[in-house]
């Protein structure tokens, strides 16, 4: 602890001093705008006060007072967008951990996952899923500076059902009534309810596990979850608000009530069906297909890292990864990038371009816009992340080789820019 703590401190030393002052040009052998656009040649970018204000073909010198950062071997893009991480989160820990882990250390792993992760590429990531203010700490802490890390969307907890995915699940009553995260309801008006509460405490995204889910302790199988009305009621309240539904959803007909209730994503989607895909389509709701969770979740089956009952949940999804993507695809369901970082190693996330390549059918260029402008559109900020373009934030990262043509060059990131900050 005390070696988290003093690591942590230094790095805000060094990093706690905006970019804000200072103009830095950015001389790049390659440029990647747009996902949806052909690549261009040698530019200059000019990045001031955070935000790009300047593309220009050829290598441009810099003026006087400006800092230059030569990647004339790169090819340098938008910085990447993971719709679903849990940074306070790590792979293969006791699930009792939960009894024994406090908050706080749970806020300082996130810190350390954050920087992780933007050190991967990924300058904006949603968070869907912490500790009840811990997700929000670790969103105002990158947000000001005071520690390293991607810009974050946070929603805090996810809302449950009682005994359902989300809920304190596997303790003996006593214990769980003490880790209760009051994140739980029952019925239409309770579910609204708790939808007002949690825009309150500061959530930016509502999730709900509409369905079972994998790794916890719930022996109720991966099938819906929430009733039909209680589902309508979370997403029409969040809407109200102004703010996005993301839901997690394994199963066929959970993920079709979801997305006929409204939702703006359907997380994982596993089994997702045409059924399904076609409700999907119809509402306008997302897939975000996380295949590297499954991918996590098979490098561990068999390996006593699991309770048999995550076990044998663990085996049902994983036998069907890629088809749901598939599915989705054929209705032409929008496809966004996410990977539920925290079920395998953070810092990992760019391995999800390659299984959607591989399992999903995509193309590289279709698998990086849903990490760049679908991605942007989905948290709607796509006039400000997603792409590099006068007035952005100057979110960018650069790679050796072409992304558009092998996305596993996106696996290794050799430049950092967050919000106009450099990641060493």
């Amino acid at each position: 602890m005390r070696i988290i703590l003093s690591a942590l401190m230094a790095s805000a030393t060094l990093f706690a001093a905006p970019a804000s002052a200072e103009t830095i040009i950015l001389q790049a052998g390659r440029v990647i705008t747009d996902a949806n656009q052909p690549a261009t040649g040698p530019a200059t970018i000019t990045v001031t006060d955070g935000k790009i204000t300047a593309i220009t073909p050829g290598y441009s010198d810099a003026p006087a007072g400006a800092k230059l950062i030569n990647l004339r071997d790169k090819t340098v893009l938008p910085g990447l967008i993971d719709l679903h991480v849990h940074l306070q989160s790590n792979p293969g820990g006791d699930f009792r951990d939960e009894a024994v882990v406090s908050d706080e250390f749970a806020t300082l792993m996130g810190a350390r996952n954050a920087l992780r992760t933007v050190k991967a590429g990924f300058t904006t990531v949603r968070d869907l899923g912490s500790t009840p203010l811990g997700g929000f700490a670790l969103r105002d802490a990158t947000a000001k500076g005071v520690i390293p890390g991607p810009r974050i969307i946070a929603a805090g907890p996810a809302i449950s059902i009682i005994g359902g995915h989300g809920d304190v699940n596997g303790f003996r009553p006593e214990v769980g009534h003490a880790l209760d995260a009051h994140n739980t309801c029952t019925g239409a008006v309770e579910c609204a309810a708790r939808v007002r509460e949690f825009s309150k405490a500061g959530a930016d995204v509502i999730k709900i596990t509409a369905t079972g889910g994998v790794l916890s302790q719930q022996g109720r199988g991966l099938g819906q979850h929430f009733t039909d009305p209680e589902l309508k009621a979370i997403v029409d309240t969040a809407h109200s608000l102004g703010l996005r539904v993301a839901a997690h959803a394994h199963s066929a007909r959970g993920v079709e009530a979801a997305a006929h209730a409204g939702v703006d994503s359907a997380e994982h989607a596993t089994f997702a069906d045409a059924a399904a895909a076609k409700a999907m389509k119809a509402s306008g709701t997302a897939m975000v297909p996380t295949l590297m969770a499954l991918a996590g979740v098979k490098e561990r089956l068999g390996k006593g890292v699991y309770t048999p009952t995550v076990e044998a949940k663990g085996r049902e999804a994983v036998a069907q990864m890629g088809k749901a993507l598939k599915a989705a695809r054929a209705e032409g369901v929008t496809i966004a990038f996410g990977t539920d970082a925290g079920v395998f190693e953070h810092g990992r996330n760019a391995g999800e371009f390659a299984l959607m390549v591989e399992w999903g059918g995509m193309s590289p260029r279709d698998a990086l816009a849903s990490a760049t402008t679908v991605a942007a559109k989905l948290l709607d900020k796509q006039d400000e992340i997603g792409r590099l373009a006068p007035g952005y934030s100057a979110d960018i990262i650069a790679v050796d080789g072409d992304p558009l043509s092998d996305v596993r060059t996106l696996e290794k990131v050799g430049f950092v820019m967050s919000r106009g900050r450099v990641i060493d």
